[in-house]
């Protein structure tokens, strides 16, 4: 065999594990999947959805809205009023609804606002402040606190 051939078969060999390693799953994603099974198996409903214009979401790039997780619990049996909070330095500052919880302290990392209405409780948050779920019990307690409180 020519040492042309040798050089075919070596960028063709390239070329697959190249194709190969382009298909594994990054750990941040995969660490992302198996929180999200958590909160599945914890009763809390994951979700990605476009960030609502009420808690002024900015992506990495500067712009608004964009995507944000939506980390909610249902209720099936509860009436709760509409409550839309955002988050600033640890604390809830009403923008619509039921102001019994302005100022209300909020010790978890990464939210952006919380939001009750009808029978669910939920909590936007960046994903990325906690991507082992260290506190996915705690968020579920405190919304299950919230909708009691209501």
């Amino acid at each position: 065999m020519s040492a042309t051939a040798y050089w075919i078969i070596g960028f063709i060999i390239l070329f697959v594990l190249g194709s190969i390693m382009g298909l594994r799953v990054s750990p941040r994603e995969k660490a992302l999947g198996q929180m999200r099974d958590r909160a599945r198996k914890m009763g809390l409903h994951p979700r990605l959805m476009p960030a609502p214009a009420w808690i002024h979401h900015t992506t990495p790039s500067g712009r608004e809205g964009g995507m944000v997780a939506f980390y909610s619990i249902l209720l099936p049996d509860a009436r709760l009023p509409l409550m839309q909070a955002r988050v600033k330095e640890q604390k809830l500052h009403v923008q619509t609804g039921n102001t019994q919880f302005d100022g209300q302290s909020l010790d978890l990392k990464g939210i952006y606002a919380l939001e009750m209405q009808a029978n669910c409780a939920g909590l936007y948050w960046n994903e990325e402040s906690d991507l082992h779920g260290e506190q996915l019990e705690k968020m579920k307690n405190t919304l299950m606190s919230f909708a009691q409180q209501a």
